[in-house]
């Protein structure tokens, strides 16, 4: 049995594979009570850290927890080492990861539905994982959501864009929707911590991931953050600073927030000993901004594609009672709400408002990402991704004798990733050197522009000075280069410069001198020479 790991912010969710069946594992808390998730929590029990339900149970006795740690992977300079507050104490970020996936692996195997079958050595040993992570996700976030799975045990043999995985979850059960004439699929994944978005060409089992957008730092607690500014406003204490009474409306919002229906008008939330009640509309109309950047960052995924003037004669409506809008798009198959913050009844309202009535959402949104991961675990699904980069990668080179500074566009967001297990994408450039030091600044961003350069969130990668002078190469000669003047020469070196990107997005950076042999190497979370 193998297995489609979402990790998510507030809640992470497990599929299984089971003979082209692809069910959400269900775990047991404290109580013996099943749940179809994991919580994302870390509590500090008496010096000791719990994850999961105990950390839950632990933290309603009054223990420090800590609630989406996930998002800290998204800071621009997280490394393994970054710490993270649990109450008092503080741990490195990649020692809670690992925490937490090494309790969830004994939860799945200890206290879940997994069939008995499953459970014995031989069943773990053979068991594959595919994993989740954002389609926006930094290099430092893949590398640091990849080291912890398997330090935790895990042996993981795809890391999919969490996205991506959901347009498996929308072929497996909508593939109906799908035909010659409407063959694309736009991802809406409004996950805990981050919203991303996917425009999937898909031909049968064959999926290819055309464009990616997203907001790497909002999500459904942002949602929840307004429904606790609503109920503060109400209670007459807004800009209140207690953390036990915020992390407790905090709570109590999420849950609340995942009641709603339709039909729903009030929320009643407890502030301290004040009884409140927010009204859903004030509510809706606080969160409303929140949904309006995720449509726009969704519509360049749309806007180069065509309107669809005439209606498709051959399409079924099912008891959709909503009308085309002027916004439709002729082969667009459907928008697929997926992510826990899809729940929300306000989501699928205006984005139906704004695209009509092809707009679907997951019957499990929260488990849709899970559920295509297993699929994509499933050997005998016969399901293929081609998926893309989604981030531009480049350098920024001195120029001039160190006087200027110019960006050098490596890859661009949609560079597409291998797709083989063994196989690497590899870019070379070979150049003489004309100084007697190169200092490179190497980043990640958002997007390149027209004028090749970089644009919105520009994260760094590594800070590279390399000795083009042989008399400074050498790893006891750090700090004869680090203080090198950089001055122009006409004989340097022959240089080349290797960039090899593996299948789960991570890149790897070689510079060697040609001429004498000397290298260094540089990847995220392994920023040694050798």
């Amino acid at each position: 049995m193998h297995l489609g790991v979402d990790l998510g912010t507030t809640r992470t969710i497990v599929a299984a594979t089971d003979r082209g069946n692809y069910p959400v594992v269900s775990f047991l808390d404290g109580d013996g009570d099943a749940h179809d998730h994991f919580p994302s929590v870390v509590a500090d029990d008496a010096g000791e850290l719990v994850y999961g339900f105990d950390a839950v149970a632990a933290g309603h006795a009054g223990a420090a927890t800590l609630r989406s740690f996930k998002r800290t992977l998204a800071a621009p300079d997280v490394t393994g080492a970054t710490p993270v507050a649990i109450g008092s104490r503080t741990e490195p970020i990649l020692d809670v990861l690992t925490g937490f996936l090494t309790a969830l692996r004994t939860a799945l195997y200890e206290r879940s539905n997994l069939p008995r079958a499953a459970r014995n050595a031989r069943a773990r040993e053979a068991s594959r994982t595919v994993v989740g992570v954002p389609a926006h996700a930094h290099g430092a976030q893949r590398y640091l959501t990849l080291e912890a799975f398997r330090r935790a045990g895990f042996t993981v043999t795809a890391m999919v864009n969490e996205p991506s995985a959901a347009g498996f979850e929308y072929t497996h059960r909508r593939g109906a929707t799908v035909s010659s004439r409407r063959t694309r699929v736009v991802v809406y994944d409004l996950g805990g911590g981050t919203f991303d978005a996917s425009l999937v060409d898909v031909r049968d089992t064959d999926h290819d991931v055309l464009a990616t957008a997203g907001l790497n730092r909002l999500g459904g607690d942002d949602f929840d953050e307004a429904l606790v500014q609503c109920a503060l406003a109400a209670a007459g204490a807004s800009g209140t600073r207690d953390p036990e009474l915020l992390e407790s409306l905090r709570e109590q919002a999420r849950e609340a927030k995942e009641r709603l229906t339709p039909q729903s008008r009030r929320i009643a939330l407890e502030v301290g000993d004040t009884d409140v009640t927010v009204g859903v509309d004030d509510y809706y109309e606080a969160a409303a901004p929140l949904l309006q950047q995720t449509i726009e960052a969704m519509r360049p995924l749309l806007a180069a594609l065509p309107a669809d003037d005439e209606p498709d004669p051959t399409e079924t409506v099912g008891d959709a009672a909503y009308p085309e809008s002027a916004d439709d798009l002729t082969d667009i198959a459907g928008i697929y709400l997926v992510g826990g913050g899809s729940g929300l009844p306000l989501v699928p309202r205006l984005l139906r408002e704004q695209y009509g009535r092809r707009v679907h959402r997951s019957p499990l949104p929260a488990a849709s990402t899970a559920i295509g991961l297993a699929i994509a675990a499933d050997p005998d699904a016969e399901f293929t991704l081609s998926d893309r980069l989604s981030r531009g990668f480049g350098v920024f080179r001195e120029r001039d004798g160190g006087a200027r500074l110019s960006f050098d566009a490596i890859l661009r967001p949609d560079a597409a990733l291998p797709t083989g297990a063994d196989e690497d994408a590899v870019i070379v450039r070979r150049y003489r050197a004309a100084h007697n030091v190169g200092r490179f600044r190497f980043v990640e961003c958002t997007a390149i522009d027209a004028t090749g350069e970089p644009q919105g969130n520009i994260v760094p990668f590594a800070q590279v000075t390399f000795p083009f002078d042989p008399a400074l190469q050498g790893p006891d000669r750090t700090a004869d280069v680090s203080a090198a003047q950089v001055h122009r020469r006409d004989d340097g070196p022959h240089v080349e410069e290797r960039y090899v990107i593996d299948r789960h997005g991570m890149i790897e950076v070689r510079i060697t001198d040609l001429d004498s042999g000397y290298g260094q190497t540089h990847t995220i979370g392994a920023a040694g020479r050798s």
